[in-house]
């Protein structure tokens, strides 16, 4: 990062009619990213404050059971949203090196809409749909 910061207009929001990626784009970006990453991260310790406060012993075992498998979800959701911040981090240094927002695979430019529906992309939507279609032919080789 260059350490300038560039402000955004209030309801700022990216538009084909500017240069694509350009300094208002990328910290636009940049701040949803963090964002989206903040949030997880505070849904991570409520997790944990609520799974430390929650070892009460439940006497019935269909109660137990039950108590098991939610503390069971919450958890593989926690695993998804540490893949999920790895992701998120792999994006901001994209933008710091100038590669965010073109497409890994063709280099061309990712839509806006696609980026703001999916910060994490990494690849245009046809891209990623023959990538997707190469995975489905080989897993079922």
């Amino acid at each position: 990062m260059n350490g300038v910061v560039v402000s955004l207009p209030e309801g700022y929001h990216p538009s084909d009619d500017e240069p694509f990626m350009n300094e208002r784009q990328r910290e636009y970006f940049r701040r949803k990213l963090f964002d989206w990453k903040a949030e997880i991260l505070a849904e991570s310790r409520e997790t944990i404050s609520s799974l430390q406060t929650e070892t009460v012993a439940l006497a019935d075992i269909a109660d137990r059971a039950m108590s098991e498998t939610d503390r069971s979800i919450e958890l593989r959701t926690r695993d998804r949203q540490r893949k999920l911040i790895t992701k998120i981090d792999e994006a901001l240094r994209r933008i710091d090196d100038g590669s965010y927002g073109y497409c890994e695979e063709t280099g061309e430019p990712i839509s806006l809409a696609r980026l703001d529906a999916r910060p994490i992309a990494t690849m245009t939507v046809e891209a990623q749909e023959r990538h997707e279609r190469r995975e489905r032919v080989h897993r079922d080789d």
